[in-house]
């Protein structure tokens, strides 16, 4: 008796719902304002495979920046460069990307993403024992490094590319649109959807269901703690930190494909981007990465449809009034 009422007495968590409710509340209000039902789905639809690939992108900085502390103005290189690594695959198997086979199709990206994400992985492995382990807590000397790390990386790629847009055409299988009715949607942002929401859901399981989440959760609430049990720390936020580099690369090679093209400044355009997605999120949180993401793309695609000129400053707009809302973005998980 006494166990239940012990039990009973126990708080439970508040489940913060209202910030989940935010896409589905814009989409709603939106469908009165396009008008037409297909161009409010074709939107949608674009809203939510953009949203996918910008938390791609977003994702890993936000592990790095809210997990560790680290204010890595450099991520743009490493979507920029998985960018270029994914080309160097696509280029030249080209025929093979534009068979009518779907299943020969995916055996040029599947190869195209692994190795994006490996390089850049690798590379987010040099960054961190170079650049970032010897300004750990230093937050102005990490903005200098890092952002010294972006512009080499990207003056790296001008003297190896050149300054011209490279074309990079989506495989056969995934142009066009599945038609139904009057509502047109394209095949390759429904894949993007798919992978975006499919990577969302492993980071969630690992960083809450796994023993590697728990420490590096506790890591980051108490590192002398979890050291003294004998976990190396060091080594738990260095694979963080390639995870969020190869992140940012496969990142890259979805976006490439996206715009059709990759360009050297492709990294540098996007840091920008992913800032502002981790900010609205809220430091550390992927669940806020995840709707702040999703937030940006139907702001830009609505906007644009409906406002031209105005999808120009709706981002900026957008965390605006999500920081008057919530001045620590969406689901803020630490103090800082």
């Amino acid at each position: 008796m006494s166990e239940l009422a012990v039990t009973d007495a126990l708080p439970k968590p508040k489940r913060d719902i209202a910030p989940l409710l935010l896409p589905i509340v814009l989409a709603i209000v939106m469908i009165p304002l396009v008008g037409s039902a297909s161009s409010w789905v074709t939107l949608t639809v674009a809203s939510l495979a953009m949203g996918m690939m910008i938390f791609i992108m977003a994702s890993g900085l936000t592990l790095v920046f809210g997990l560790m502390d680290v204010l890595n103005f450099g991520h743009g290189a490493f979507i920029a460069v998985g960018a270029y690594v994914g080309t160097l695959v696509l280029l030249p198997l080209a025929s093979w990307a534009q068979a009518d086979s779907l299943l020969t199709n995916l055996a040029v990206l599947v190869p195209a993403a692994i190795l994006s994400m490996g390089v850049t992985g690798a590379l987010g492995l040099v960054v961190e024992r170079v650049l970032v382990l010897p300004v750990y807590g230093q937050h102005l000397k990490q903005i200098l490094m890092t952002t010294g790390g972006l512009i080499v990386a990207e003056q790296t790629l001008y003297a190896l590319f050149g300054p011209q847009i490279i074309p990079l055409p989506l495989p056969s299988a995934l142009r066009g649109s599945f038609i139904l009715g009057d509502i047109a949607m394209s095949k390759y942002r429904l894949l993007a959807m798919l992978v975006g929401f499919a990577i969302f859901i492993a980071i969630e399981l690992v960083l809450n269901r796994t023993k590697i989440g728990l420490l590096i959760r506790a890591g980051v609430e108490n590192r002398e703690m979890v050291e003294a049990l004998g976990y190396r720390i060091r080594r738990l936020f260095l694979g963080v930190f390639m995870t969020g580099s190869a992140l940012a690369g496969l990142g890259g090679v979805m976006w490439g494909l996206y715009r059709e093209q990759v360009h050297a400044s492709l990294g540098d355009e996007l840091t920008v981007l992913v800032f502002i997605v981790v900010i609205i999120g809220g430091l550390g949180s992927i669940t806020g990465c995840f709707i702040g993401a999703i937030l940006v793309a139907m702001v830009a695609n609505y906007g644009g449809f409906l406002v031209p000129k105005l999808a120009l400053v709706s981002n900026i707009l957008l965390m605006v009034a999500v920081l008057m809302w919530r001045p620590r973005g969406l689901y803020a998980v630490t103090s800082r």
